[in-house]
């Protein structure tokens, strides 16, 4: 992808435009981190970028962005002005000269111009050593920066937190004194925002700068309230309830699936409002509380449907694991055939590992899967429906019942064929299920 992002700048130049890479491919180059993908500004207008190239998409004509391959953005150099939505400027201006490009962008790390033949590197705005010194800096006034695009508040918090920088002091003090305008960004940008920070590798660091700003109880109030909520010590010598979910935050790697990160931040969201002492704290029915409010505020995020139902099965489930050793032979088996769970058991990991630090549960748990392979969790059934209609059983409620107590006779080894199935029928269920 970068000999090919390198092709289209030589391109460029061959007709006479000026081109460089830009923004965070610049930043991950310089910090020797694989891009993930390539912009390019230049000075050629959209409709020069597309008669070069004539397989590109324009994609933003008022903004002067093009699309020339999967991965790699070309924009016109320009000037943004009259911002009236805290998102996208009213007005735009294409430039020819590219300081002009630069100085309307985010922060500085984000502002360096690269040529890709020649190496050389252009710094209208001081990134290089906000680079090299590991900051975070708005451009210019901060205040004004974040007042054009408000997401600038989020995406602060993110950069620092992916790249383990510290944000400016002046940028910081702007962040915190217009963290209320956070509020009126989309639900779904923000939800990028944090669903970026909690697969980034560094979710603690995110989540403790979102607090320090002032931003989380602006975006995530269910979890701001996760501060100060007292544990029994015996069961969380780490700590409250905030401290616990850092704590597992922490140990959420580069790439981890989504759902098993929100089922992280949002396993305890529960507690706050289930808190009570009576021999000990306890929390009694925080995780039906917890897949309530997890369910509000992932609606509320704009997650998928399917997002939202992974996350409140991880929450609903979490606590059984301290029965799974004492559980049935045949409700083992259905516990651990659910769908998606290594998630589950990653989550289990996490939270004894940010807790008590007893994993034998785990252990338990990863033994049985080992033993069983996926037929011997849900192995091919016994009986069907129909068999039951021809063995003189009528259809209805009942067949449920019947089906799921056959399952669990399999799933025991108590049965192994159907004429076992149907003389475990005849002595457990009436003969008045029987048509006469």
């Amino acid at each position: 992808m970068q000999e090919h992002a390198r092709q289209i700048v030589t391109t460029l130049h061959s007709h006479g435009h000026q081109a460089y890479f830009v923004g965070g491919c610049v930043r991950d180059l310089l910090l020797q981190t694989p891009p993930k993908d390539y912009d390019i500004a230049t000075s050629a207008t959209p409709d020069q970028i597309t008669a070069i190239f004539p397989g590109a998409v324009l994609v933003g004509a008022h903004f002067g962005v093009v699309i020339v391959d999967q991965h790699i953005e070309v924009a016109t150099f320009r000037s943004d002005h009259a911002y009236e939505d805290g998102r996208r400027p009213g007005r735009v201006e294409f430039e020819s000269d590219p300081r002009q490009d630069v100085i309307r962008r985010d922060f500085t790390i984000n502002a360096l111009l690269l040529d890709p033949a020649t190496g050389q590197l252009l710094d209208f705005v001081g990134g290089r050593a906000d680079l090299d010194a590991r900051l975070i800096r708005a451009i210019g006034e901060p205040a004004a920066r974040f007042r054009e695009d408000h997401l600038r508040l989020l995406r602060a918090v993110r950069f620092a937190a992916r790249l383990g920088f510290t944000i400016e002091p002046v940028t910081l003090s702007a962040i915190r004194e217009l963290a209320p305008m956070v509020n009126r960004v989309s639900a779904e940008r923000v939800r990028d925002e944090i669903s970026r920070i909690l697969t980034s590798g560094a979710a603690r660091r995110g989540f403790e700068l979102l607090d320090s700003t002032g931003l989380l109880p602006q975006i995530l109030p269910e979890i701001s309230a996760l501060k100060g909520v007292e544990q029994p010590p015996e069961f969380h010598p780490e700590g409250d309830v905030w401290t616990h979910t850092l704590m597992m935050l922490e140990g959420l790697p580069a790439g981890a699936p989504l759902t098993l990160a929100l089922g992280v931040l949002l396993h305890d969201v529960g507690k706050p409002a289930t808190f009570c002492v009576a021999d000990r704290i306890r929390f009694d029915g925080h995780v039906e509380a917890g897949v309530e409010i997890a369910r509000s505020l992932l609606n509320r995020l704009r997650y998928s449907n399917d997002e939202i139902g992974q996350v409140e099965a991880l929450i609903a489930n979490h606590m059984k694991f301290k029965d799974l050793p004492n559980m049935r032979e045949s409700k083992i088996k259905r516990f651990l055939r659910m769908s998606d769970f290594d998630q589950h058991l990653e989550l289990h990991r996490l939270d004894c590992s940010s807790s008590s630090g007893h994993l034998e549960n785990y252990e338990f748990a990863r033994a049985r899967l080992a033993e069983h392979p996926p037929e011997v969790l849900k192995p091919t059934p016994l009986i069907t429906g129909r068999d039951l209609i021809e063995a003189g059983y009528r259809p209805g409620p009942e067949f449920s019942k019947m089906l799921a107590f056959i399952e669990d006779a399999q799933l025991e080894l108590t049965v192994r064929t159907k004429e076992e199935v149907l003389e475990l029928l005849q002595c457990n269920f009436p003969v008045l299920h029987l048509n006469e």
